[in-house]
């Protein structure tokens, strides 16, 4: 299974652990990295993934994310599919750089857009599945047997 987890998950460990909403989003999102690590998903990574990336101020914080750029199995880079697809998902309300993570999730063929951003967990997309990590860990319960 191919997923996307946009930038808002990556930063979730790095986010306030104090409320308890962030802090269960980020042991799911731990869980599904290491998940991903263990070869029971396919992450997709993005250029812009790297342009939000290269923008964090933390430079520990960019580097613990850019590493998951070589583990991914698939790095989708900008070209005319990609940037007419984004411009569809931005006539649905998307902001540029959501709907460019959008975009490249579905030209990788991922079947899950994870994020914590409520503005895009909002939307409905036919092409992908846009969920928060705690609601995928829901889904994968019963589908999922621990070693």
């Amino acid at each position: 299974m191919r997923i996307y987890l946009d930038n808002c998950s990556f930063n979730r460990p790095f986010d306030d652990q104090t409320q308890m909403k962030i802090r269960l989003e980020t042991e799911a999102k731990l869980f599904i990295q290491n998940e991903i690590l263990k070869g029971n998903f396919e992450l997709v990574w993005s250029y812009i993934l790297d342009y939000e990336n290269s923008e964090n101020p933390y430079e520990q914080r960019k580097e613990t994310i850019q590493a998951w750029k070589d583990i991914a199995v698939l790095d989708c880079e900008a070209d005319d599919k990609v940037i007419l697809l984004a411009e569809k998902f931005e006539s649905m309300g998307l902001k540029a750089k959501d709907a460019l993570h959008l975009a490249c999730a579905v030209i990788g063929k991922c079947q899950y857009f994870i994020t914590t951003d409520a503005k895009i967990l909002n939307k409905q997309v036919d092409l992908i599945e846009i969920i928060n990590p705690l609601d995928f860990i829901r889904i994968l319960e019963g589908d999922f047997d621990e070693d």
